[in-house]
């Protein structure tokens, strides 16, 4: 016997709504997470378009979905995953740190990870000027002069919380349009951001073991310059965390394949919010794909019988 209806691999948004509906449903439901629930939620400062809520932390509307789902029902294993495999009998066995736990159907909820710019000296001054999440180090720098890279939602949304922060905030984007929604832009362009448009950066440069300043090119001119900043904040994109799933179809950036039921091309394994394929990558959009999924993982099981 399986020790589990369903598990979940990560507690972000959407393994909170698979735990919240699966659990709800009679089914035996956990959560395994590495760190804490919430996923990249809980770094967002403020979130001001999930229905319903209107303004809300991040933080807070991780805690809600927790202790949903957790009011349900549905436990939470704080564990890391080391290996998933198969049984013969088709259950899913998922070997953790300290032990290993089985399932009749699987969840896979792993997110995605930061991309970095991979230039010299972003390694080396990660944590020293360099960072990757401005709610967690945006204090640090509060009145500086702040760079962020990056023309998507999450850079965008950043730069916006920096600009609480600093008078000196200034956007790099390698393209001349940014790729975020038009409300996110026509917000930060309110502010007294500044802009380079069509800029590359070709490294961070570091005085004193700390971010000094950032050479960039102009593609526009092919002109090569540098120019003082005491932080530099990257949200260039993200790389699904799908490692853990080879057995699965993938598309050519690794993003887990789904069909509309987000089940995978292996039976009984689905896979929800950004790390699987999906067109629109949002905290609703992840809890819709976990509501989906705990559905049809329940419907799987009963195929089983």
């Amino acid at each position: 016997m399986a020790d589990y209806d369903v598990l979940i691999v990560g507690g972000g948004p959407g393994g909170l709504a698979a735990g919240q509906y699966s659990a709800r449903a009679g089914r035996k439901t956990a959560i395994v997470e590495e760190m804490s629930c919430g996923g990249q939620t809980m770094i967002i400062d403020e979130i001001e378009n999930y229905p319903g809520l209107g303004r809300i932390s991040g933080y807070k509307l991780a805690q809600k979905f927790e202790e949903q789902a957790e009011g349900f029902g549905c436990e939470v294993i704080y564990d890391q995953v080391q290996s998933i495999e198969q049984t013969q009998e088709g259950e899913f066995r998922l070997n953790l740190f300290s032990s290993s736990v089985t399932s009749k159907a699987l969840i896979i909820s792993t997110g995605a990870k930061h991309r970095n710019l991979d230039v010299p000296g972003e390694s080396e001054l990660t944590g020293h000027g360099v960072s990757y999440c401005a709610t967690c180090d945006g204090p640090f720098f509060k009145g500086k002069k702040i760079l962020v890279c990056g023309g998507g939602d999450s850079a965008i949304q950043e730069a916006v919380y920096l600009t609480k922060l600093s008078d000196n905030v200034t956007v790099c984007h390698r393209r001349d349009a940014f790729r975020a929604q038009a409300g996110v832009v026509a917000k930060l362009k309110a502010t007294n951001a500044k802009f380079k448009m069509n800029h590359n950066v070709i490294s961070i440069n570091a005085a004193d073991g700390k971010v000094s300043s950032v050479t960039f090119l102009n593609k526009s001119t092919n002109e090569q310059y540098t120019e003082d900043f005491d932080g530099v904040f990257v949200f260039v994109g993200m790389d699904p965390r799908s490692e853990i799933v080879p057995m699965c179809e993938k598309d050519s950036a690794g993003y887990i394949i789904t069909d509309n039921t987000m089940m995978t091309s292996v039976k009984g394994l689905f896979a929800v919010g950004d790390v699987r394929n999906t067109p629109f990558r949002q905290i609703v959009t992840a809890a819709s794909d976990g509501a989906i999924a705990a559905h049809y993982a329940s419907e799987y099981i009963d195929s089983l019988k």
